[in-house]
């Protein structure tokens, strides 16, 4: 499940550029109508209901009013602050900060939150989310501007730049299940902490891509050593969330893991040309544009190396069922009876 996701996310640079050389990239978002369409009913369908036996069911209204608010305010004052401290930049992101204040209020005094903070009391699922903001900071910051890089300045097409990223989602859908496999042999960290090393190597490798790049030489060994890095990571961080918290509450934990991912890469996309220095001119200039990815790559790696670090001083590998098999357990006679379907293999164990 995982690495079809890995998948899906390394696959939309292809289709992005596609639509924009083709019909247009208006129908980067109205394609999004049709997918939605068709994924309700078959997720009506065919996915299984979990529970929460604590939870009533009420949606939080407030709540997710103000965390949106609170991310559309912080996330308007990133993209326009290359254009100076205004009024306007300052005033929206002092909103974003209030609002979110009033956000983490809000849940911690409502007794039907949309994010209950008693969730974040596991510290394995506290830790796993920590990595997910940075892993996804960095690829949202990656994938952005790397698909620029090769337009600007290698001089690719909307359509050979997205396709050019493709290696990373072939590698992504043939390796991620072994992967997952290997987590749960060796657990958690290791793979939490090797992959996004080897994809912040992948990023440093594009700092090799310039004006005249040689795709086979220059772009493709990136690629590959970051794919290799997602597979690694991908499938062991979507189940060590979901390991983390109790069965009923997965969907609550798939939930605020998914919206991390995605508030990191929003906030990443907005803020990373900011700190890059990349102004609005840039993205005419190959020069120019060339020199802030230059700037900005080192950053997204950084990132990742500050998630695996996280990941190897945090994150632990779950205990193991301890409970002892059936054909050990005696009930003493006077013990009182077994639950129904239980007798026949417990009498076969005998009593004493």
């Amino acid at each position: 499940w995982s690495g079809r996701g890995g998948v899906g996310a390394a696959v939309g640079p292809f289709l992005g550029g596609w639509l924009v050389d083709g019909p247009g990239w208006r129908w980067v978002f109205l394609l999004n109508v049709p997918l939605a369409v068709l994924c309700v009913p078959v997720a009506l369908r065919h996915v299984p209901e979990s529970r929460d036996g604590r939870e009533h069911g009420r949606f939080d209204v407030a709540g997710a009013v103000l965390g949106a608010a609170a991310l559309a305010f912080f996330t308007y004052a990133l993209i326009e602050a290359p254009g100076g401290a205004s009024g306007e930049v300052v005033g929206a992101a002092v909103t974003g900060v209030v609002l979110g204040a009033v956000f983490v209020g809000v849940e911690r005094r409502r007794a039907d939150p949309m994010l209950p903070p008693d969730i974040f009391a596991s510290r394995q699922f506290t830790a796993v989310n920590l990595v997910t903001l940075c892993v996804y900071a960095a690829f949202g910051g990656f994938f952005f501007l790397s698909v620029l890089q090769l337009q600007v300045v290698v001089g690719y097409s909307a359509l050979q730049a997205g396709t050019a990223l493709l290696p990373t989602t072939v590698l992504m859908l043939l390796l991620s299940a072994r992967s997952g496999e290997l987590g749960q042999r060796i657990g958690p960290r290791i793979p939490l902490t090797v992959g996004p090393l080897l994809c912040a190597a992948g990023m440093l490798l594009m700092l090799r891509v310039g004006a005249g790049a040689s795709y086979v030489r220059d772009i493709l060994p990136a690629l590959l050593v970051l794919g290799l890095g997602m597979v690694t990571l991908v499938a062991p961080l979507t189940a060590t969330v979901l390991a983390s918290v109790d069965t009923g509450r997965a969907g609550l934990a798939s939930g605020v893991n998914n919206a991390a991912a995605r508030a990191a890469g929003l906030i990443a996309v907005a803020a990373l040309p900011l700190l890059a220095g990349m102004g609005p001119e840039a993205y005419r200039s190959a020069a120019e544009f060339g020199s802030t990815f230059r700037r900005a790559m080192p950053m997204c790696a950084g990132v990742l190396v500050l998630g695996a670090l996280i990941a190897f001083g945090t994150v632990r590998k779950p205990a193991p069922d301890c409970r002892l098999p059936e054909s050990r357990v005696h009930c003493a006679v006077a013990a009182p009876p077994l639950e129904s379907g239980r007798a026949g293999r417990a009498g076969g164990a005998g009593t004493s």
